[in-house]
């Protein structure tokens, strides 16, 4: 028996729960809950999935879901997670369900990622007899505080599953009906910098603006230049092969000034650079002294293998030119998803949610983000057929 699905098949079953997913998603998207306090969401996803007939545990790692579809034959396991929390601002977006929660809003899309994760399950139990092997679906809390990852590997999601493969989709400012690969996700550093004396603020003043200009890219403000930017990251060895973003912030007292430094690089390798660049500049001030996160959170690394593999099949399945290849991070996105590929190998793919007609950029932590909901059906249809494909190829 093979466990690869034809695209016929999965597109059948998928169209009979489109209008359930983006039901759930505008449910999710009302009821917006920050990292750590995913109850009702979690909650929302057992119920649907235990409906289906799955094994399903809660509370792995905080309000962590863990799901398993058993094909009908052996074979290999393989993963797919989805993170639930919401971003901690308000929603400027117009829409009939905008949140009801005042400080928390989805302007990242965990809302969709959710949806399509229960709806790949969804699909996947319904052809089980078709299948060879076993899919685990990780539902995770907090991937905004970069801590439900690492709480759900504590808990031991990896070691009970012991999944060969993981993947993940993110939402990303590309048409919807479109998907692409790359390399991955910067990570992220910060420290700070204590001053005293008379000199204090004007000090700071200088700190911040070193730290200011060790960015070599500046976020976009407008839907050009983020399509410049994408237009940059599909470029090999391009402009984005090595990159800044830096972030600063000034406070004074009574007792002298702080700043506080908040940072992105690509590769991992340029956070040392930049502390030692750091240090020999708050030393050359005699009082001065800088204080460092304990380790910068490393960087989300796909596997290029896995990459490669996932746009072969993602065109055959969607169409040549409905697949992207992107060689460079974007600049000002990070994911926790990181702690997972640290463990097992696999890749994160980004999912089009954008449509200008219908004035939606779908660039993820605006206030302003919104998706076009034909984006869930594109990516259930791509992850179930995918991750059937996976089973397939590892036996």
């Amino acid at each position: 028996m093979s466990s690869a699905l034809d695209h016929a098949t999965i597109d059948e079953v998928a169209a009979s729960i489109d209008d359930e997913l983006i039901g759930m998603r505008r449910d999710i998207h009302r009821h917006p809950e920050l990292a750590g306090e995913e109850r009702r969401t979690s909650a929302l996803v057992a119920e649907r999935l235990r409906a289906a007939g799955l094994a399903v545990v809660t509370g792995v790692g905080g309000h962590g879901v863990v799901a398993v579809v058993d094909g009908a034959g052996d074979g290999p396991t393989v993963a797919y997670r989805a993170d639930m929390d919401a971003v901690d601002d308000d929603e400027l977006f117009d829409c009939a369900f905008s949140s009801q929660v005042p400080g928390a809003a989805h302007l990242c899309g965990h809302d969709l990622h959710t949806a399509i994760g229960v709806g790949t399950a969804l699909v996947l139990a319904r052809l089980r007899e078709q299948l060879n092997g076993r899919v685990v679906f990780v539902f995770q809390p907090a991937e905004e505080t970069c801590e439900g990852a690492r709480a759900m590997i504590e808990d031991g999601v990896l070691e009970r599953t012991a999944p060969r493969e993981i993947y993940a989709l993110h939402c990303a400012p590309l048409p919807v009906g479109m998907l692409a690969v790359g390399p991955g996700q910067a990570g992220q550093d910060g420290f700070r910098i204590e001053l005293a004396g008379s000199d204090a603020a004007d000090d700071a003043k200088r700190f911040a603006a070193m730290i200011d200009g060790l960015s070599t890219v500046g976020r976009p403000h407008a839907p050009e230049q983020v399509q410049r930017l994408m237009d940059d990251m599909q470029i090999p060895d391009g402009p984005l092969a090595r990159f800044v973003f830096a972030l600063s912030h000034v406070s004074s007292g009574d007792d002298g000034a702080r700043v506080h430094a908040w940072l992105r690089a690509w590769p991992d390798s340029r956070y040392a650079e930049i502390r030692d660049e750091v240090r020999r500049s708050v030393g050359a001030l005699p009082g001065a002294r800088v204080e460092f996160t304990e380790q910068p959170f490393p960087a989300m690394v796909c596997s290029p293998e896995l990459n490669a593999t996932a746009a072969t099949y993602l065109r055959g399945a969607l169409g040549a030119d409905a697949v992207m290849t992107l060689h460079a991070a974007y600049p000002f996105n990070g994911d926790d998803f990181a702690d997972f590929l640290q463990q097992v190998p696999g890749a994160m793919f980004y999912l089009g949610v954008a449509n200008p007609e219908a004035g939606i950029h779908g660039l993820p932590h605006s206030p302003d983000f919104g998706a076009d909901e034909r984006a869930i059906g594109v990516g259930v249809r791509a992850m179930a057929g995918f991750l059937s494909s996976r089973l397939d190829a590892l036996v």
